[in-house]
């Protein structure tokens, strides 16, 4: 994709993050690396059913802000970029009932996987990452100890985020979760999940090793 593409795929996203109500008013941000190591990403404190692509801001991967107000959580995108060189589009989002999940089950380590099998071959794991107080550098710090194994994961008490090669994956990775995350809560409140055999779960898990790391 050209510069132009990008920053259209990015609003375009924003756009379908507000209608699914996947985020709200200013809340979440995206962020894409260039080859050369600049950065575009979402403004802080703009709506994102009103973004526009002359609203975006711009940086180095150093940090060093070219243009634009970029997002206040920048930190924890540029933790991300620089631990994951194929790393190039990262989405962060508020999915309520994902976050929910992480409210209501602080004891869980990820996403419940074993009744599901799109949740295996879709995504695999999914892990909660301990919470970090909003905007901090801790956001970032926290990712590490799942990078670059995970692409998509639950940011505890606060929200989700995924990274891929491109716009278009990064946001895939947030709209399959939060359709795990209601299938899942649906279940409970009809009785509970069942888990799938081991042996059947063996054999998506190598399924989903064939397939490989993207979020479908």
């Amino acid at each position: 994709m050209n510069e132009r593409e990008v920053l259209e795929a990015i609003c375009e996203s924003c756009r379908r993050l507000h209608a699914r109500n996947l985020l709200a008013a200013g809340d979440g941000n995206i962020a894409f690396r260039f080859g050369d190591h600049r950065i575009v990403m979402t403004p802080a404190g703009v709506n994102k059913a009103k973004l526009r692509a002359s609203d975006l801001a711009w940086m180095r991967l150093d940090g060093t802000i070219l243009s634009g107000r970029p997002s206040s959580e920048r930190a924890m995108h540029l933790a991300l970029l620089k631990a994951v060189p194929e790393a190039r589009a990262v989405v962060h989002a508020h999915p309520p009932i994902a976050i929910a999940w992480s409210l209501a089950h602080p004891e869980m380590t990820h996403l419940p996987d074993d009744a599901i099998p799109e949740a295996i071959l879709a995504a695999g794991r999914i892990p909660i990452v301990p919470y970090a107080r909003p905007g901090t550098d801790a956001m970032g710090r926290n990712l590490l100890p799942f990078l670059p194994q995970h692409r998509l994961m639950i940011l505890a008490r606060h929200g989700a985020l995924c990274w891929g090669e491109t716009v278009e994956d990064a946001y895939n990775g947030i709209e399959r979760l939060e359709h795990l995350c209601l299938i899942l809560k649906q279940a409970l409140e009809m009785g509970g999940t069942r888990p799938l055999p081991p042996e059947e779960l063996e054999a998506l898990r190598k399924q989903r090793d064939w397939i490989g790391p993207r979020v479908l």
